[in-house]
């Protein structure tokens, strides 16, 4: 090579701009695009808002009152649904202000049960399940509520349950094996 080197030729950076800018564009332009096809259903309908409301959910004041007869019947039937199951041993009834009431169960055989406890009026009611000394459930519930717990029963025995109410009330429960 002489004296005189080689020219340097510049590079030319226009092309390969003008290819990244359309590739840019090409890309934003379908970046907008939406596609759309008849599927043949239904537009879906539009629905508004859900609402949101007081999670509480008031109490019927209709559950303030004991009742009597069909009434209590009715009312039975109602908290104490049909569960699928064997149903042992069903009572309800009436106590008055700072009554308590003991009951025995029919004899239950070892396994597990659904023991499904209720009341009506205007207070609360306390509720004992025992199997001899031993308490297997001692509980208040507040009149208007329907309450289910499990037991297991290790061997054979009779339940003794006790419904205690400070005001007038009407009580139901259920001895249902699972």
């Amino acid at each position: 090579m002489g004296r005189f080197g080689a020219l340097k030729v510049r590079r030319k950076r226009r092309p390969f701009a003008a290819v990244v800018l359309s590739c840019a564009v090409a890309v934003g332009g379908l970046a907008a695009c939406e596609y759309t096809y008849d599927d043949g259903r239904a537009p879906l309908p539009e629905r508004p808002a859900p609402v949101i409301t007081d999670p509480v959910i008031p109490r019927d004041p209709g559950l303030d009152h004991t009742v009597t007869g069909e009434a209590l019947n009715a009312w039975v039937l109602a908290v104490l649904p049909g569960i699928n199951g064997q149903t042992f041993f069903t009572s309800y009834g009436f106590l008055g202000s700072g009554e308590s009431r003991m009951e025995r169960t029919v004899p239950l055989p070892a396994g597990t049960y659904s023991i499904t406890l209720a009341c009506r009026g205007a207070r609360q009611a306390s509720y004992a399940v025992r199997d001899g000394t031993v308490a297997l459930i001692e509980l208040k519930i507040d009149c208007g509520r329907t309450r289910v717990n499990v037991v297991e029963l290790p061997k054979s025995t009779v339940l003794a349950v006790t419904i205690q109410a400070s005001r007038r009330a009407n009580f139901a429960y259920r001895v249902t094996r699972i």
